[in-house]
């Protein structure tokens, strides 16, 4: 028998408001308020950053200003995005148990699968691309993650139904070196929408959904079933968007890290994700780590876990890190996509090695 799901939707949000429903969701489903949850979401113009991103370094934020875009924080990884009407946003909030004891890659896995199924359903040919893309040849038509927080796993993705690529190039500070690595020269070449695949022949947002239930059902053995939002979801969402995601100190919690004096930065890219380390040292000869913060388009779990490192690290010796770094996963096992131990020591030993800021 599969397992049952409801299917939420608080209509169009602006980008914080939508986080911190996210998060309502979250904790609902953890303290058993609500059971396995699916959301769909509705963006006004929106530039978002990853859990773990520096966010002027990814985000225009005089061009966001100018134009009436918004400017938020994800509670989950990966990289910035931008998001408007013409995108369709969903987020799956199941136990863990729903998909089986599996990583969080193999989850990814599965859930993009089952996506991709749901989009080819309309006439593309959609298919995965680790670690957590889905694609119509070779070009994105969807991006996704999530994160495992006890016994809730939380996984969200968005499907780019219509998108005018000025307001993406416009909005978000895309790397140069993420567009060499694909040979690309510009940001619009990596993506494509339904519209510029099917035309006249592009289906409602309805459609859309529609289509990814049908993918899910098959893929994951989900059966769904449209449900108002419950009672006090969106009153929690509010006190949580007032209280934290909301703020600007939450937005800007990581912001302008190159701007630092005495700071080096170093990054490293391995399978899961780009990790850039900025690194102040101190003591003889700058032996120790001062402080490090860690940052990058990554998917760790739980969120917090970056930040329970870095406080880890801290007053440590720059000769003992991948020690230490190995003494803190040692006691929490490291739940990421293609992520690992290596990666950040490999960072931080890169920053280790640069000249500091002035």
């Amino acid at each position: 028998m599969n397992a049952q799901v409801q299917v939420l939707d608080a209509g169009l949000l602006d980008g914080r408001a939508n986080i911190a429903l996210d998060q309502a969701m979250i904790d609902a489903h953890q303290s058993g308020r609500i059971g396995d949850g699916l959301r769909f979401i509705h963006f006004r113009p929106t530039a978002l950053v990853g859990r773990h991103q520096d966010l002027r370094a990814e985000i225009d934020l005089d061009h966001c200003r100018a134009n009436g875009i918004g400017v938020g924080r994800r509670i989950t990884g990966g990289g910035a995005i931008f998001l408007d009407e013409g995108q369709l946003g969903w987020a799956l909030a199941l136990s863990r148990d729903t998909l089986g004891a599996c990583s969080l890659g193999e989850v990814a896995a599965r859930i993009c699968n089952a996506a991709a199924d749901g989009l080819s359903r309309l006439g593309v040919a959609a298919r995965f691309r680790p670690r957590n893309d889905i694609e119509v040849d070779g070009r994105k038509i969807s991006g996704t993650g999530g994160f495992h927080d006890g016994n809730t796993l939380f996984y969200q993705g968005t499907v780019l139904v219509e998108l005018d690529p000025a307001r993406l190039l416009g909005a978000l500070r895309v790397p140069r070196a993420k567009l060499e690595r694909r040979q690309l020269d510009s940001a619009a070449q990596r993506v494509v929408c339904l519209r510029q695949l099917l035309g006249d022949a592009t289906p409602s947002i309805a459609a859309v959904e529609d289509a990814l239930l049908a993918g899910f059902r098959e893929g994951l053995g989900l059966d769904f079933v449209r449900r108002s939002l419950p009672e006090g979801l969106l009153a929690d969402a509010r006190r949580i968007e007032r209280e934290w995601i909301g703020s600007d100190a939450f937005v800007a919690e990581i912001d302008g890290l190159t701007e630092a004096g005495g700071v080096t930065a170093g990054t490293h890219q391995g399978a899961g994700g780009r990790i850039t380390a900025y690194l102040r040292r101190e003591g003889i000869g700058g032996a120790r780590i001062g402080q490090v913060l860690l940052t990058g388009d990554f998917f760790v779990a739980p969120p917090r876990l970056v930040l329970d490192l870095e406080a880890h690290l801290r007053n440590t010796p720059l000769s003992d890190l991948r020690s230490n770094v190995a003494h803190f996963f040692s006691g929490r096992p490291i739940a990421a996509i293609s992520i690992t131990a290596d990666d950040f020591c490999a960072a931080i030993e890169s920053a280790a090695g640069g000249s500091p800021s002035a």
